[in-house]
């Protein structure tokens, strides 16, 4: 993420895990949008009818409705930020997007694919880097903008 100069996408379904283990990661996130990076967030809707229903299968203390409002807490701090954009999967994508989490850093991504009873950190990641058009990268890079353009936005 250091690195990330323009365009800095975190759609995981919770993100929660950034704002507990990125040192201090607000002020990470300020500075970038303050230099130009476009910095966006989507994440799942906590009263959603796919946060519930993760909820049962996870049956964890740490619900996902929990985890997601850690990240609406730590983003409504950063409101006044311009270049900072939040969004919550439309709920008809909902379920593709609690199933694939994407980060992209400019050329770069992290990619999980979550497992059908896992929690997300229990989940598998890769590592893509963009190297031709319409490769790996693209096309999951092309599916979180996808869930992106159709999210609505968080107030």
């Amino acid at each position: 993420m250091a690195d990330t100069k323009a365009d800095l996408l975190l759609s995981g379904f919770t993100n929660y895990f950034l704002w507990l283990e990125q040192p201090d990661f607000a002020a990470t996130i300020r500075a970038k949008a303050e230099s130009g990076c476009r910095v966006r967030f989507l994440v799942g809707d906590p009263n959603g009818a796919t946060t519930r229903a993760r909820e049962s299968i996870e049956d964890t203390s740490l619900t996902v409705s929990t985890r997601i409002r850690i990240t609406l807490e730590n983003l409504a701090k950063l409101r006044e930020v311009p270049g900072i954009e939040a969004r919550f999967s439309a709920a008809e994508d909902a379920t593709d997007h609690v199933s694939l989490s994407v980060f992209r850093f400019d050329g770069d991504a992290l990619v999980t694919p979550h497992l059908a009873r896992s929690v997300g950190h229990d989940s598998p990641m890769m590592h893509l880097r963009r190297r031709e058009p319409s490769g790996m990268f693209d096309r999951f890079v092309e599916h979180a903008e996808e869930l992106w353009e159709r999210g609505q936005s968080i107030a």
